[in-house]
Parts: C-alpha cells; sequence; structure tokens
C-alpha cells in the first residue's frame, strides 16, 4: 500500500518474511521492520546533517544492534535528516537476511 509519504513492502528471505515500513517526513523518515506481526521493536535515532551521523539508542537491542545502527546512519546520511529506525525480529539476522533488507530499504528511501 503506497500513498503520498508511506510505502510498504514485503521482504521475504530464505524462510523469513518481514514487513517493511517507511513514513516520510521532511525532515526525515521513520522504517518500521517487523518479523511476523506488526510490532515496535529496538529502536535507533540518527541525524546526519553533519560530516558524521550522530547516532544513539532509544530501545536497545537483543540482536542486530549494528544492522539497526548502519541502517539509521544510512539513511539520515542520504537523506541529510532525521532517521527512526525501529525492528522487530524473532532471531539473529545473519548476513543474507541483513543484506536483503538493506538493500530494500535503500530502494525505499531512493524512491521519492
Amino acid at each position: 500500500m503506497d500513498t503520498p509519504g508511506y510505502t510498504k513492502k514485503t521482504v521475504d528471505v530464505g524462510n523469513r518474511s518481514f514487513q517493511v515500513q517507511l513514513i516520510r517526513f521532511e525532515n526525515g523518515n521513520f522504517v518500521s521492520i517487523s518479523e511476523g506481526s506488526q510490532k515496535l521493536g529496538s529502536m535507533v535515532v540518527s541525524i546526519g546533517t553533519g560530516p558524521t551521523p550522530t547516532t544513539t539508542t532509544i530501545i536497545p537491542a537483543k540482536t542486530g544492534s549494528l544492522f539497526l545502527k548502519l541502517t539509521a546512519e544510512k539513511i539520515s546520511t542520504y537523506t541529510k535528516g532525521i532517521s527512526i529506525v525501529s525492528m522487530f525480529a524473532t532471531n539473529e539476522l545473519g548476513n543474507e537476511v541483513a543484506k536483503a533488507l538493506m538493500t530494500n530499504i535503500m530502494e525505499m528511501v531512493r524512491a521519492e
């Protein structure tokens, strides 16, 4: 479902399925990644207005904290704004899943 400023996509990798939702704002983005049912999870905020992004963890992750940080920083640097990323995953992501999610999320961010 796409409405102005909102994009939703299902990303299937192996036997796992993730719902990725992106809400655009004038000064940033909110990205929600949910495996299974739609839930908020670990949360990271990054501001990419300077030469290097400033990032902080709002809700710590049990697993995948590096993925969250890298995703938020990549989005905030690209958009030169604020990026809030939340992720609920049942298990550790692994390289293949993380790569597929990052690729799909950045495609969504770039499709303005």
